[in-house]
């Protein structure tokens, strides 16, 4: 029988600390960039320019069917060689990650703008708006409503992605239990912790996204 002993780990809590520190950081720098991507994205996709539509969709596909760590790898360690741009480990993992978040993004916020009824933008027009002005005055403000839950949903997953960047060596909350268990060898307690940790920090988002479907679902 395993006999589990957490006084071991306590004694590297504040390691633990750091790394859901460096982890939540990182999440909220790829959040914050990646929505930025995914809108001119999203919004490229309907755009009239061929050029910028099929750029965008390019983009998308490209980063939404290739794996998360085969790129994480390939912009540490490929590109460098390819480019001669040489990047951190953490510039690596931000860029990757916003990168890769951005395209999913971008389909969120393509589909909440094509959700809105053509007769409003076409009523905009009519009375004098320019196409802009329609989609920042009529489109986006009903648009982001329909966006959030979804958009909160994805950037939980970009909370959970960030575990990959432990690959790249990033003192992550991943990295700093992989150490703490190779130096205590006490690996079953290590990943309880963490996995622990993720509960704790995710099940809130979660409860809010929840409370936001069922808000939206009752405005509808």
């Amino acid at each position: 029988m395993y006999q589990w002993n957490f006084d071991i780990v306590w004694s590297y809590r504040w390691l633990f600390l750091t790394g859901t520190g460096v982890t939540i950081a990182l999440t909220i720098a790829i959040v914050v960039l990646g929505l930025i991507v995914g809108l001119a994205a999203g919004v490229a996709q309907l755009s009239r320019s061929p050029v910028l539509r099929w750029t965008s969709w390019l983009y998308i596909e490209m980063f939404r069917l290739t794996p998360l760590l085969v790129l994480l790898l390939w912009f540490y360690y490929a590109l460098p060689i390819m480019t001669g741009i040489k990047l951190d480990a953490i510039t690596a993992a931000v860029v990757t990650l916003t990168l890769y978040g951005g395209s999913f993004y971008a389909e969120v916020i393509r589909g909440g703008i094509v959700s809105i009824e053509p007769g409003q933008s076409e009523a905009g027009l009519a009375l004098g708006m320019t196409p802009g002005r329609v989609m920042r005055r009529i489109v986006l403000p009903q648009a982001i409503k329909r966006m959030i839950p979804p958009l909160m949903n994805q950037s939980i997953i970009q909370f959970k992605n960030t575990s990959l960047v432990s690959v790249l060596a990033v003192p992550d909350l991943l990295y700093q239990g992989q150490v703490i268990a190779m130096d205590t060898y006490r690996a079953l307690e290590v990943y309880t912790v963490i996995a622990a940790i993720y509960f704790i920090v995710l099940l809130p988002l979660t409860i809010i996204v929840k409370a936001a479907e069922t808000s939206l679902a009752r405005s509808n």
